[in-house]
């Protein structure tokens, strides 16, 4: 199974912008993520036609599965 941290960011104009992370931990808790999120607003680390993050919509861990039906 796969996954990926999903971080959801509302901008300085009201746009929402979300940065994906590959395999996150399987032990990360919500006060990680929310420290990495607050560092992500405080630095400007990103900036989007709406402007820079300014506070934090949502965060998730998004798990993929696959069943294989027939291999070669």
């Amino acid at each position: 199974m796969s996954s990926v941290l999903e971080m959801n960011f509302i901008t300085e104009l009201g746009g929402r912008f979300k940065v994906s992370l590959p395999d996150p931990r399987t032990d990360i808790t919500a006060a990680e993520v929310e420290t990495a999120m607050n560092t992500i607003i405080d630095k400007n680390i990103f900036s989007t036609i709406t402007g820079n993050a300014a506070a934090i919509h949502s965060a998730n861990v998004v798990t993929k599965g696959i069943e294989e039906i027939i291999t070669a």
